[in-house]
C-alpha cells in the first residue's frame, strides 16, 4: 500500500530534508557541474579582527534558505506580476564548501579560488556564501581568465566598512584588506562602495587611495538623499558586475548575526531595488554575501535576511538577463 500522501508526489516540506542551498541539488564533483547558478560554500572567518564565527556562515544561511524552498514553481512577486525562478528554467546546483585548512589563509583562500574557477568553467554563475570578507579576495583572483576573455569587472560593495587596509602588521589578505586587493587587479575597472559609514577600519589615508585607485564611495544618508536611480546612474551601464555584499551593510535592528556591527545601516527594500536596477542596468557575473554569524543572533534573522536576499537577487539576475 502507498504511503499517505506520495501517490501525488513529496510535499517536502522547508523542515524536512537536507538543507542545501534552496534544497537544490548537491554537485560533489565539480568537473561534473552543470548549473546555471552555482553555490559555494566558504567557511573561512580567519580573516577577522574581532568577533569570529562567520566560518558557519554558509551553514546558516542554508539553513535558512530552506524557508523559500516551498517546490511550487516559483516565487510570484505580485508587486512586479513576475514569477522569479519558475520551475525548470533556472539550474541552481550547490556545490557544498570550498576546503578550508585551519590556521592557514592562503591554502584555504586557495581552495575557494579553485570552486570559484569550477563554477565559471560551467558557465555558472557563482554566488559564494562566506565567510568573512577576506574570501572575496580568492573569488576575484578566479575571474583572472574569465576577465580575459570576456572582459573587465567592476565591482559593486554593499558594506558599512571600505574594507581598503593596504596592510597593518604585515596582513594583506585579512577582512580588512579585499577591496584594495580586488582595485590592484588589472581586468577592475572600478568600485562601487556603498554604505560605508561610521568610524571604519580604514583611516583617511585609505580613502584617499580608494579614490585614487577609482572608487566611488558612498554612505547610507547618502544613498538615501540620492535616491535608487541617480546612485544606479553612477555606476557605468552595461558593465560585467560583480556584486560582493557585507551582511554589515544592513542595519543590525534586522541584522545582529555578524562580527562588526554598525548602526545606521540599510534596510532590506533599499538593497533589493539596488539590485534589481545593477540587473537591469549590467550584466552581475558573480556574487558573494559575506559576514554572517549565526552565533550572535539566536532568532535566525540574519541568516534569512541573507538567504532572502541571495534568492530574489537570482531572481532578479535571472530574469532580467531573459
Amino acid at each position: 500500500m502507498a504511503q499517505h500522501g506520495y501517490e501525488k508526489g513529496r510535499l517536502n516540506l522547508p523542515f524536512v530534508g537536507i538543507p542545501t542551498f534552496a534544497k537544490s541539488p548537491y554537485c560533489e564533483d565539480w568537473s561534473k557541474l552543470d548549473a546555471d547558478v552555482a553555490i559555494l560554500g566558504a567557511p573561512f572567518d580567519f580573516g577577522t579582527q574581532w568577533r569570529a564565527g562567520a566560518r558557519f556562515g554558509p551553514r546558516g544561511i542554508r539553513e535558512a534558505s530552506t524557508l523559500f524552498s516551498f517546490g511550487h514553481g516559483g516565487a510570484y512577486d505580485h508587486e512586479d506580476d513576475i514569477t522569479y525562478l519558475p520551475a525548470g528554467e533556472v539550474k541552481i546546483v550547490d556545490m557544498g564548501d570550498a576546503d578550508i585548512i585551519h590556521t592557514d589563509t592562503e591554502g584555504s583562500h586557495a581552495g575557494i579560488r579553485t570552486g570559484v574557477e569550477a563554477a565559471l568553467a560551467a558557465g555558472a554563475l557563482p554566488v559564494v556564501l562566506g565567510g568573512d570578507h577576506s574570501i572575496n579576495i580568492p573569488c576575484i583572483d578566479a575571474f583572472a581568465g574569465d576577465c580575459e576573455k570576456n572582459g573587465p569587472i567592476h565591482i559593486v560593495q554593499i558594506d558599512a566598512h571600505l574594507d581598503f587596509v593596504d596592510e597593518r602588521h604585515g596582513v594583506r589578505f585579512g577582512h580588512g584588506n579585499p577591496m584594495r586587493r580586488a582595485a590592484e587587479k588589472p581586468y577592475v575597472s572600478g568600485l562601487s562602495q556603498i554604505g560605508i559609514r561610521n568610524v571604519s577600519s580604514t583611516a583617511k589615508e585609505g580613502y584617499d587611495d580608494a579614490r585614487a585607485m577609482g572608487s566611488d564611495i558612498l554612505s547610507v544618508r547618502q544613498f538615501r538623499k540620492l535616491g535608487v536611480e541617480q546612485v544606479l546612474g553612477r555606476i557605468p551601464a552595461d558593465a560585467r558586475i560583480y556584486l560582493t555584499i557585507d551582511i554589515d551593510g544592513f542595519d543590525p535592528s534586522i541584522a545582529p548575526g555578524t562580527g562588526t556591527p554598525s548602526h545606521g545601516g540599510f534596510l532590506y527594500y533599499e538593497i533589493l531595488e539596488l539590485i534589481d536596477g545593477l540587473a537591469r542596468r549590467g550584466n552581475v557575473v558573480g556574487i558573494d554575501l559575506v559576514e554572517v554569524a549565526p552565533d550572535y543572533d539566536h532568532t535566525g534573522t540574519t541568516a534569512i535576511l541573507a538567504a532572502q536576499l541571495l534568492m530574489n537577487t537570482i531572481g532578479r539576475i535571472m530574469h532580467h538577463r531573459k
